[in-house]
């Protein structure tokens, strides 16, 4: 990927520039808690945004996607137009942030590539984003620490993408670490890291295939249904600050005074905090079978209680467990992309191939495997 990256970086702009890159993350169990100041527990995985960036003297950048197959070219002055295509936000937008916050960013050309899928729940946004705040924090010498780096990441893809997310994908694709997960409390972002490296066992994810539209307005949904049920909670307990710390029998409280589907979502999100602690607790016993069980019970969570999963990530689910697989379910925002299955070795092939099978008999088209192996995060090649 550098070499490919470079030999375009040389003809478009001449000369070679710095490379940088950040990876992709998967998510092991905790979805959907992050903007709700829950747990999460996250990894960086081996696939990455890769850029090569050199400041080029004036106060624009000039940026060449290979992974998109096309460039962009916009100002760094003030109330300058954001650019009309949605990759080139995430750079605007970081760009945009790191200015907001003092940093002195000039004019600089850039080429980048990668080998994160996109729609399939492994964050090539934020990758995008880290990969191009951590280059420019770099060559330009802005001085941010690496939670700043990863906070004002999420603001870009708030403020400029329109996705209201939590912390979680970009604080995995900054301090992702080999062979650890991170166990990251979302309201105080204090974490720990856990050996994640399990003999026998390996990460595969199956892709789907499918991004249903309702994906961004229907998360979007989700998380207000969580601010109403919160709002409502706090009228009886104004201590309350976030849902994830929110105990069960407060919940049910306020019964009555909101909505089924409010009293779902807040049910769903509740519940996920015991099992994210609780799947810590198992990977440090190594017991494994826990630890896929509650996969299982999340996956259940996200597709009958907080009801963002779809007929084709329903199907994947079964066959996993019908083939014996440790753990599965649904991850990333939900509405197709992938499943992440603890699959052992003794059953991965026959899953893998059983599955694929199966899939485009029902479907009519093949999902896309992926086996991934927990990496390191942002950095400088």
């Amino acid at each position: 990927m550098q070499n490919l990256i470079h030999d375009k970086f040389s003809s478009l702009f001449g000369g070679s520039g710095e490379f940088y890159a950040s990876a992709g993350r998967v998510n092991l169990i905790g979805e959907h808690t992050d903007y709700n100041g829950g747990f999460v527990f996250p990894g960086a995985i081996d696939k990455c945004m890769m850029a090569e960036v050199k400041p080029n003297g004036t106060h624009f950048a000039r940026i060449y996607s290979l992974y998109f197959g096309e460039g962009c070219f916009f100002s760094l002055d003030d109330g300058a137009e954001m650019p009309s295509a949605l990759w080139a936000r995430y750079v605007y937008g970081v760009c945009r942030e790191m200015m907001g916050r003092g940093a002195r960013i000039e004019g600089f050309d850039a080429v980048f590539n990668g080998d994160v899928p996109i729609g399939s729940g492994m964050s090539s946004s934020a990758a995008l984003e880290c990969c191009f705040a951590y280059a420019l924090n770099d060559v330009f010498q802005c001085g941010f620490p690496l939670l700043d780096i990863a906070r004002l990441c999420q603001s870009a893809e708030q403020n400029y993408c329109g996705v209201r997310c939590g912390i979680m994908d970009q604080f995995a694709s900054c301090f992702g670490r080999k062979d650890q997960l991170i166990c990251l409390n979302c309201k105080t972002l204090k974490y720990e890291y856990h050996h994640f490296a399990p003999e026998g066992y390996s990460l595969v994810l199956i892709d789907s295939r499918v991004k249903h539209e309702l994906a961004s307005s229907a998360y979007n949904e989700r998380r207000k249904s969580c601010e109403k049920a919160l709002a409502a909670i706090r009228s009886y307990h104004p201590e309350l600050e976030t849902l994830g710390e929110c105990p069960r029998v407060w919940l049910e409280d306020v019964r009555g005074l909101i909505g089924q589907d409010d009293f779902m979502r807040a049910e769903y999100v509740i519940a996920e905090q015991g099992r994210v602690l609780d799947a810590c607790d198992a990977l440090e016993r190594k017991d494994y079978r826990t630890l896929g069980e509650l996969m299982y019970q999340t996956h259940f969570g996200l597709s009958r209680i907080y009801e963002v999963s779809c007929p084709e990530i329903d199907f994947l689910n079964d066959m996993a467990r019908k083939l014996g697989v440790t753990g599965s379910r649904v991850m990333g925002g939900g509405f197709g992309g992938c499943t992440i299955n603890l699959v052992s070795d003794s059953v991965r092939e026959e899953f893998i191939s059983e599955t694929r099978a199966r899939f485009k008999d029902k479907f009519s088209h093949e999902a896309k495997v992926y086996e991934v192996v927990i990496s390191d995060g942002a950095r400088k090649l």
